[in-house]
């Protein structure tokens, strides 16, 4: 409703559902290569997340009906042994007394392996970049539920309390100051001097400059540049000073706001983050009240996508086109799994192409020749149709009809 209200006065219009509708999705001008980028590992995240289930099931097998019940809270339709036949080189399906199971085939097990062997040694870079977040925070501490929910994005396993904390007592503490098993907070014991130097400052010392923010848009884009130019030409802000006497809504809030969400993305494996997450944090860090709006006026440093009904924010100099510019050790490892991914949907959709094959020529059918459709290719070798790269408009996957039809097509056994 407050939004609702917003756009009323902005437009001085009358009310206009659709209208009002299109305007909520908060998002920036479409860049093609950023929406690749959102795009390509959807299909990852999905099978890291069944990689995890199976890990944790005992003698890490899981019966397919189990991982069934699963896809919901994966945001999944269909059925999940379809899912899971499209990825032979990942997942290895066997049926034992009329049930099917499913365990991870000898390559993905060597991968998990080298993903913990990379987890390890990266132990004290993710005890520094906890500790970052927690400096950056506003009482040097940080709830532990909600950092769960960010826990992926900046790399730290799922046991990384008892992992990390326990290793680094003199830097952290776990706290419950009001008794609720919600309320666990991690504390900072030892503020680091050396670690409170945010990525513009660094890049600037390199360059021998004063710090600034760098600016990603099309010469092109006049106006956004010359909007840049101006908040560019105020002194920066790092997110680890202390200002708390700022004022909400005045130039230098918002510009040590906005070097707050640049080190934040910096800090993340992938350079971007849910902005519907990030919103959980406003109290943490003293984000402004209206951070999509914050986000949107600054285009030339942030991109602001509604992808898979999921709005994120994405740090525009992180990447050079669709590809990320500097990769994490992890990422490394999290690419090698796509590159599995792919391989093995690419041996499923040849099987399944040389079967329809066999079976036209059985019934005397003569192959017809395919008809040609734009599509984009996702990273792990998947097509998606040019509906699903521009959901946000009607008929495409936020359309409840199309999203039906979509999930048919992807689940069905017949493709």
């Amino acid at each position: 409703m407050a939004m609702t209200r917003e756009l009323y006065g902005i437009l001085g219009t009358k009310y206009v559902p659709l209208l009002i509708r299109r305007f909520s999705l908060w998002s920036t001008k479409k860049d093609p290569d950023l929406e690749s980028a959102l795009s390509r590992n959807k299909r990852w995240i999905v099978n890291s997340r069944l990689k995890n289930i199976i890990l944790r099931c005992p003698n890490q097998v899981a019966s397919v009906k189990f991982l069934q019940k699963k896809f919901k809270t994966l945001d999944l339709q269909g059925k999940a042994l379809n899912w899971l036949k499209k990825y032979p080189c990942c997942f290895h399906l066997y049926l034992e007394n009329d049930e099917y199971y499913c365990r991870l085939t000898k390559p993905m097990m060597t991968l998990v392996e080298e993903e913990e062997l990379v987890k390890d040694t990266q132990e004290p870079v993710l005890a520094d970049r906890l500790a970052k977040l927690l400096m950056m925070s506003v009482n040097q501490r940080l709830n532990v539920v909600k950092l769960n929910e960010f826990k992926r994005s900046f790399g730290f396993p799922d046991d990384y309390v008892i992992r990390i904390l326990p290793k680094y007592s003199d830097v952290f503490r776990l706290v419950n100051y009001s008794g609720r098993k919600s309320s666990m907070e991690i504390e900072l014991l030892l503020w680091k001097p050396e670690l409170a130097v945010s990525a513009v400052e660094a890049a600037a010392k390199n360059c021998g400059s004063e710090p600034s923010f760098s600016c990603s848009l099309p010469s092109t884009w006049t106006k956004p540049w010359e909007r840049f130019m101006e908040f560019n030409a105020f002194p920066y802000i790092s997110p680890y000073e202390d200002h708390g006497d700022l004022v909400e809504g005045s130039q230098e809030s918002e510009k040590r706001s906005v070097g707050l969400v640049h080190e934040l993305l910096s800090l993340t494996l992938w350079k971007k983050l849910s902005i519907v997450k990030l919103s959980h944090f406003k109290r943490e860090f003293g984000l402004p009240e209206k951070l999509n709006a914050m986000l949107l006026k600054h285009p030339g440093i942030f991109y602001v996508a509604n992808k898979y009904q999921v709005h994120t924010v994405i740090l525009r100099e992180g990447y050079n086109g669709s590809e990320l510019i500097h990769k994490d050790p992890l990422v490394v490892v999290k690419e090698k799994f796509g590159e599995l991914m792919q391989q093995g949907l690419y041996e499923y959709n040849h099987r399944r192409y040389l079967a329809n094959l066999e079976k036209k020529r059985e019934k005397g059918i003569e192959s017809l020749k395919p008809v040609v459709r734009k599509k984009d290719r996702n990273h792990d070798g998947d097509d998606v149709d040019e509906e699903e790269n521009h959901g946000d408009r009607p008929g495409g996957l936020f359309d409840p009809e199309e999203r039906k039809r979509f999930y048919q097509i992807l689940f069905s056994d017949t493709q």
